[in-house]
C-alpha cells in the first residue's frame, strides 16, 4: 500500500536546514556535470482566479527514485484565508516506475527547496560578510527566504517591504521573535533596496519592482518569483546594471525568467548557470564591489532532490 504523508508529519521531520541546502547544492551541480533528464515545465493557467498549476520533474543517472511535482499557486487565496501555494509530490521508483511515496504537502516542500536554492545562490553569489537582508513580498516563501539566509551569511539586520502594510507589520513581529534579528519595514520597495547587502524578491508581480537606479556596489539580488512569461521582478535596466548575472538554467530563465525581456547578446553569453559554480567550474563573484543578480526559476532536479531527501529523513 502507497504510503501518504501529510504536511503536518512533514512540518514535524523536515526543517529548513543546512543539511537541506546542500543536497539542493548537490542538485544544481548535478545540473551540469550529469546527463540530467528534466523535461520542460508544464503549466496550466487559471486566469479567472489569479491561479496556475505546474508539473515539474526531473531524473539524475544512478539515483533509484525520482520525483513528479504538481504544485499551484493561486494568489488570490490569502484574501479567503488560504495559502497561495499547494500540491503535492509523488516519489518513483528509477527501476520499475512504482510509486515509493506520496507527499501531499500542500506546497510544503516546495517552499522549503525554494528557500534552500536562495541560500545556495547568496552562498556562491553574494558578498561573504553580507549583514544585511532585504525581502520584497511578505508571504510564506519571504520568511523562508530570510530564514534561509540566516544559514548561509551573517544576516543581524533585515528591511521589508509588501503592498499590504499590515501584512509587512506581521512578517516584522513574526520574523524578529523567530530569528532574533531586528526587521524594518520599509515604506517603498526602493528603501529596501537601497539598505540592503542582500535582496530576495518573492512576488508573483507582472510589473518590474527593482529598478536600476536604486542598485548600489557590493549588492546581491536573488530574484526568485518570476517563473512564467507574465512575470517580472527586474526592471530591463536592473539586468544592464549587474557586473554578474547567474541563473538555475539559462534556456528557462529566457522563457519563462527575468532573461525573458533582455536582448542583450551579450548579457546572455555571459550568464552563468549556479550549478557551474557550485560544481567548482567557474566563478560568480571575484569583487566586493560587484553587483550581481541570481535568477531562480525553479526547477524539476530541486523537487527530486527534496523529494529523495525527505523519504530518507522518514526511514524510507
Amino acid at each position: 500500500m502507497i504510503q501518504v504523508i501529510d504536511r503536518k508529519a512533514l512540518e514535524e521531520k523536515i526543517p529548513l536546514s543546512r543539511e537541506l541546502v546542500k543536497e539542493i547544492e548537490h542538485a544544481f551541480t548535478a545540473l551540469v556535470t550529469e546527463e540530467v533528464t528534466m523535461p520542460e515545465i508544464m503549466r496550466i493557467d487559471i486566469p479567472e482566479f489569479n491561479g496556475e498549476v505546474d508539473i515539474k520533474s526531473a531524473y539524475i543517472p544512478g539515483y533509484d527514485s525520482f520525483c513528479v511535482k504538481l504544485s499551484s499557486g493561486f494568489f488570490d487565496n490569502p484574501e479567503k484565508g488560504l495559502p497561495s501555494a499547494n500540491g503535492l509530490m509523488i516519489l518513483i521508483s528509477s527501476e520499475t516506475g512504482e510509486v515509493k511515496q506520496i507527499f501531499a504537502d500542500q506546497g510544503l516542500l516546495t517552499d522549503l527547496r525554494t528557500a534552500a536554492a536562495g541560500a545556495v545562490a547568496a552562498k556562491h553569489v553574494s558578498r561573504e560578510n553580507s549583514e544585511r537582508a532585504g525581502i520584497l513580498g511578505t508571504g510564506a516563501q519571504a520568511r523562508y527566504q530570510l530564514e534561509a539566509l540566516t544559514l548561509v551569511r551573517p544576516i543581524k539586520t533585515a528591511y521589508v517591504w509588501g503592498r499590504t502594510p499590515e501584512k509587512a507589520t506581521a512578517f516584522q513581529k513574526e520574523m524578529e521573535e523567530k530569528l532574533g534579528i531586528s526587521i524594518t519595514v520599509g515604506d517603498t520597495a526602493e528603501e529596501v533596496v537601497r539598505n540592503s547587502d542582500i535582496v530576495v524578491t518573492t512576488t508573483p508581480s507582472s510589473e518590474p519592482i527593482v529598478q536600476a537606479d536604486w542598485l548600489h556596489p557590493g549588492l546581491h539580488i536573488t530574484a526568485m518569483g518570476s517563473d512564467a512569461e507574465h512575470k517580472q521582478e527586474l526592471s530591463g535596466g536592473v539586468i544592464q546594471k549587474a557586473d554578474v548575472f547567474t541563473c538555475d538554467v539559462l534556456h528557462q530563465s529566457r522563457r519563462l525568467g527575468e532573461l525573458r525581456t533582455c536582448n542583450d547578446a551579450k548579457i546572455i553569453e555571459n550568464t552563468i548557470e549556479l550549478g557551474e559554480v557550485t560544481g567548482n567550474q567557474t566563478v560568480s563573484r571575484t569583487s566586493d564591489n560587484q553587483i550581481t543578480i541570481t535568477d531562480l526559476s525553479g526547477t524539476g532536479v530541486q523537487d527530486t532532490a527534496i523529494a529523495r531527501y525527505t523519504f530518507q529523513i522518514l526511514g524510507g
